[in-house]
């Protein structure tokens, strides 16, 4: 039943992102073909006006289909025939709707439980960090040229950024006046945790957003912290900072996941296990978004950074050059697919 809801979460991340896509081709006049959800043979389907609504087998994926999209066609409600805004504008609210989603549930997170505030509750006698001069009860507020809104920010900047000096920008409150100051500090490699560490430990400081703005604020972070984590992944990835096969997990890990998380959020109460549902929500359909506008052939970054080159020459790129483009993508993707899904299957045995 846990695994069924990570499947269902998943499926209505997938069906917000494609309902993006069908809106707006709607209201940009292009006619629909299909609109499905899953991949692989049909499980149920009923057509409406010109459009086919799916449910496939595969709980993963899933497609808009308009008309005239991969081909010439005559008929002035194909995608190719519609200007050049109107086209990115359907491909691009795929992404949007993601990202629009995301901010939902950042929204209901911080309803419940704030913003995790980075104020330390312990600096380790003889760190690097005591030896900066940083004191219990200090508010953490940049690291470098990143400001620090919350204390998984320090965590994931020295993940990302192992062993680098640090310049820390922190205010200190004292006899009721608060002061900013700047320190300089390089983190020691910890041997038990395997990691470059400050010296500096974080317990639970939330503070409840007190206006409309403020809790407007700390959603757009919520969805913000997401995208910087999926963006110094994937540099950490190339540098070779992480190992693929350790840190890559696809549909049926995540499903996994979500699915024992769900059951352990459902112990804890309702709010508890609403709590868990956005906030893999909030991860999942900010990650997607942000991945599907990256200029990657096939995915819908690519399909925009076509359309952005048609936009400034003034003509579209040759269909047939662009059709080979995005087909050698969807190999590579499909090829990405099927090591990752083998992956998955590795871990869970």
């Amino acid at each position: 039943m846990y695994i069924l809801a990570g499947v269902l979460l998943f499926g209505v991340i997938v069906l917000i992102h494609e309902f993006g896509h069908f809106l707006f081709a709607k209201l940009g006049g292009i006619g629909v073909v299909e609109f499905s959800i899953g991949m692989g043979p049909r499980l149920c389907s009923f057509v409406r006006g010109e459009t086919r609504y799916s449910i496939k087998c595969l709980p993963f994926g899933g497609s808009c289909m308009m008309v005239g999209e991969d081909a010439d066609n005559p008929d002035p409600a194909t995608f190719n025939n519609k200007s050049v805004w109107t086209r990115i504008s359907v491909i691009a609210a795929g992404p949007v709707f993601n990202l629009l989603l995301a901010f939902l549930c950042a929204m209901v997170i911080v309803a419940q439980v704030g913003r995790d505030m980075p104020v330390l509750y312990e600096v380790t006698e003889g760190s690097p960090a005591e030896a900066a001069g940083l004191k219990s009860g200090d508010l953490l507020t940049g690291i470098n040229n990143r400001k620090i809104f919350s204390r998984r920010d320090v965590s994931l900047y020295l993940m990302s950024h192992p062993g680098e000096s640090l310049t820390v920008r922190y205010e200190r409150t004292a006899d009721g006046e608060t002061k900013e100051y700047v320190t300089k500090l390089t983190p020691e490699f910890h041997e038990e945790y395997q990691a470059f560490m400050m010296g500096v430990s974080f317990l639970g400081n939330y503070k409840k957003a007190e206006n409309l703005i403020e809790f407007l604020d700390y959603s757009f972070y919520e969805v913000k912290y997401c995208i910087v984590t999926t963006f110094d992944g994937l540099r950490m990835l190339f540098q070779g900072q992480m190992k693929v096969q350790d840190s890559v997990t696809g549909p049926v890990g995540i499903v996994s996941m979500v699915g024992e998380t769900i059951e352990e959020g459902q112990r804890g109460g309702a709010a508890v296990l609403l709590n868990v549902i956005a906030t893999w929500g909030l991860l999942l359909s900010a990650t997607l978004g942000i991945m599907n506008l990256l200029p990657i052939p096939a995915l819908d970054g690519g399909r925009l950074l076509f359309l952005l080159v048609e936009l400034l020459r003034g003509k579209p790129v040759d269909p047939e050059k662009e059709g080979m483009v995005h087909a050698a993508g969807m190999v590579f993707l499909m090829m990405v697919m099927v090591l990752v899904l083998f992956n998955d299957i590795r871990k869970l045995i």
